[in-house]
This record gives structure tokens, sequence and C-alpha cells, in this order.
């Protein structure tokens, strides 16, 4: 009797395993969404058509399919396939896993040792895979979400190589849809809008795109079909977001300022709600403006700090919701300012001239003689209070003698610095009469 029934317990294990897991790929042709990877001329097609699989790094967002990648890797080239998590793992399952590829080795066969989360490792811990990498006990695969230029180590990013995973383009996930439809024999139950909808909420992630299919599956009643609005409302999910404290948090911060420094205030806008939208701190949105004011706008428009921190003081003030708008109009203006990076060149040169010729005392004359000592060794001698000049400026010079004048800031011919250019160059005409006037005296 056991046997009768033997069919429809595998067809019902089947069934309860997860859809993703249901649908992955059975070999590198397979794998959806990494072409430049996967394709017929893709780096790992490669790999394989030549029989020689090195140490690499998956770098890339969740669900890109960098755990399957491995595992197929594995199948078509009969390696040993183990896999560790770093968020699991310690010294003592690296121990054993660098044991049992030994064993392996000794057998004549290599391992392939997928390491997941592999930025979470520490220094040493990353270090201990040299060794194993370089005498060919393991072929590691390591994934991370992380740059990997930042996380992990140079030793081990010189032995291995780094192959970069994309998030799922609409199209691919669009494909991935199709392909459980198939597998389900349905249709997902929802108009043309909301499985558009269904597609943006899984923000490039295959493992998401899936599960979220399987909860509208589950929750559909016979015959009803849902809209944009309803789906929201079921699966709960809006739009995508991400964690502050990876990569996307970094991409959108760095595309906030791009923007503003490009002076187009619909994508500075843009950028700034997707932040609000994550979750990420008003007040550190608040910080960075005010340094976008300071070394993008400058003195080109000197109110631009003003507003930068007039805003963040007023999110301060008011708190959430209510301060974000102040925010958005001090992105809205630094965006529409006239834009210098003077100040921001002049500070970065004056502090290379500092540390080169920071031993050097500025010239006596322009130094208090507060004691009688002082003032015999020539301290104070010959300055001149410019407010008693004509003009109200004496033109003398201030820079150490040993160093000589220097000129570090540039203002350009734009906002209000174009007046700054005008005093300066006012300044310094009226300088060079003085110093060849005094010359001429002496």
């Amino acid at each position: 009797m056991s046997d009768l029934f033997a069919p429809l317990a595998d067809e019902m294990a089947e069934r309860s395993r997860p859809l993703a897991d249901r649908l992955r790929p059975k070999n590198l042709a397979e794998v959806t969404g990494q072409e430049h990877l996967t394709g017929s001329d893709g780096m790992l097609s490669r790999m394989l058509a030549t029989g020689s699989l090195g140490s690499m790094i998956f770098w890339g967002p969740p669900g890109t399919g960098k755990t399957t990648v491995a595992r197929l890797l594995a199948n078509e080239t009969d390696l040993a396939f183990e896999q560790l998590s770093a968020i699991f793992s310690g010294v003592a399952d690296l121990k054993k896993a660098f044991d049992a590829a030994r064993a392996r080795r000794m057998s004549g066969r290599q391992t392939l040792l997928f390491v997941d989360e592999i930025h979470r490792f520490n220094r040493a811990q990353q270090d201990s895979f040299l060794p194993v990498m370089e005498d060919g006990t393991v072929i590691l695969v390591g994934a991370t979400t992380e740059n990997p230029s930042f996380e992990l180590n140079a030793a081990l990013l010189s032995r291995a190589r780094v192959l970069t995973f994309k998030s799922h383009a609409e199209e691919s996930l669009g494909r991935l849809l199709e392909r459980a439809e198939t597998l389900e024999g349905k249709l997902l139950p929802l108009d043309e809008e909301a499985r558009a909808s269904l597609v943006r909420m899984a923000d490039g992630d295959g493992r998401a795109i899936l599960t979220l299919a399987e909860e509208v599956w589950r929750s559909a009643r016979e015959g009803e079909t849902f809209d944009a609005e309803a789906l929201q409302e079921l699966v709960q999910r809006r739009a995508p977001v991400y964690d502050k404290s990876q990569d996307g948090h970094y991409n959108l911060i760095s595309a906030l300022h791009k923007a503003v420094r490009g002076s187009d205030p619909d994508a500075a806008l843009y950028y700034l709600c997707r932040m609000f939208d994550a979750g990420e701190s008003p007040l550190f949105l608040g910080r960075r403006l005010v340094r976008m004011a300071s070394e993008d706008i400058g003195l080109a428009d000197p109110q631009a700090l003003v507003v930068a921190n007039a805003a963040k003081d007023a999110y301060d003030f008011l708190g959430s919701p209510e301060g974000e708008l102040a925010l958005a109009e001090a992105c809205i203006y630094l965006a529409c300012a006239p834009k210098s990076n003077a100040a921001y060149v002049a500070y970065k040169a004056a502090m290379r001239a500092a540390r080169e010729h920071g031993s050097l005392l500025p010239p006596k004359h322009i130094l208090n003689a507060p004691t009688k000592l002082m003032k015999s060794e020539g301290y104070g001698s010959g300055y001149q209070y410019d407010h008693d000049t004509p003009d109200a400026f004496s033109g003398q010079d201030y820079f150490p003698e040993k160093m000589g004048r220097h000129t570090f800031y540039d203002p350009p011919e734009r906002g209000f610095e174009r007046d700054i250019r005008k005093r300066l160059d006012y300044w310094a005409n009226l300088r060079q009469r003085k110093q060849a006037s005094d010359g001429e005296n002496d």
C-alpha cells in the first residue's frame, strides 16, 4: 500500500518546496539575468570551455544567482561542493572544511569551497584561505553584496578574480515570472499594471519576485484578479528600499550629491525622496546637504550654506514628516545655485602647503610684541595698520618670508564669486603698485 502512495508523497514534497528552489537552474545556460557571465561568450562559460577554473569572488545584490552559479560550476567540473556561511562559521568550521578538502585532494578530487557573505570574515579569517588557495586544496568562490575593494583583504583579492553579478532587469524578472507560470500551470491573477508593479517591487531580486508570486497565488480566490493598488495592499510591500549600512546607501547619496553638483533639481529631489522613503536618517541627509553647500557651491552663493544649515535646524525643530519639506527646499536651492568648488580646492591646496611648510614662522612684522625682549627682536616692527592706509589696504606680505606668496583661492566668474574676483584683482593691482612705489622710495 505504501508503494501506491509514494508518487503522491513525492509530488507533495516537491510542491512544498519554495518556488524559487523549484525553479533553480539545472545548468549554466538556464541562469537568467547574468548573460554577461553565463552566456555563450560569458566569462564563466569560457572558463568551463577551457576546463580551467580559478578562485573567484562573486559580487552582486541579493537574489542574482551567486549561490546557484557556484553549485552549477561544481557540478559541471565534477568538483566536490562545500558551502559555508561567514555569518554562522568560525575558525573551527574553516579548519574542518580545509581538512576535508585536503583529504579529497589526496584521493584525486578537488573541492570548490563556496563561502557566502565572505566579507563578514575578519582579516585573520580571510588570510586563512590563502595557503589552501595557493596549493590548490580548494578553489574558493566567495559571495558578497559589499564592494570587495573595501571589504576584502588585498592578499585575498590578488588571488581571486572578481566577477560582478547584476541586478535583474525588468525583462529577466519577467522571464522568471513566465517560467514560474509554466511550472505552476496557471497565470498570475494580476492585471497588466499590477504585474509591472510586482516587477518593480522585486527591485532586481530574482528570489524576491518568485516569493512575491507565491504570495499572490496563495491569496487569490477563484476568478479573482488584482490591480496594482490591491496588490500593494496584499503583499504589504512598497517600492524598493535599501540597507542603510550597505552599498545602496552609498550609491544613492552619491547620486544625490552628483545631481546637486550637476544643477539638476529634479533628479536631486528624486534621490532625496528615495532615501526618505527607504528610511534614511533625515539628519544624515541634512548634514550631507551642508557639505554639498560648502564643497560644490561655496562662495558662488554664500547663502547656500545658510539655507542648508537652516534646513537641517528646521528638521531638528519640526521632526518628521514636516521637517522633510525644509530639506527638500534646501536640496532644490542647492541644485539651482551657481556652482564653484574654488573654496574647496583652495582649502585642500592650503592644507598641503601647511603640512609642507608647517615649521616656518610668520613674518615678524605681523606678530605682536607684548614684551620688551620681543620688541627688541623686531616683533611687530614695520607693521602697517590697514585701516590707517589709503583704501584700507596696506599690501604688505603675510606669508612666511622663506615661503613667498602663494595663490590658493582662484574664484571663477560665476555667481557672487564674480564680485570676489573683482575685489581680488583690485587688491592684486593695488599691492603691485604699492610694492613698486616702495621699491622706488628705497
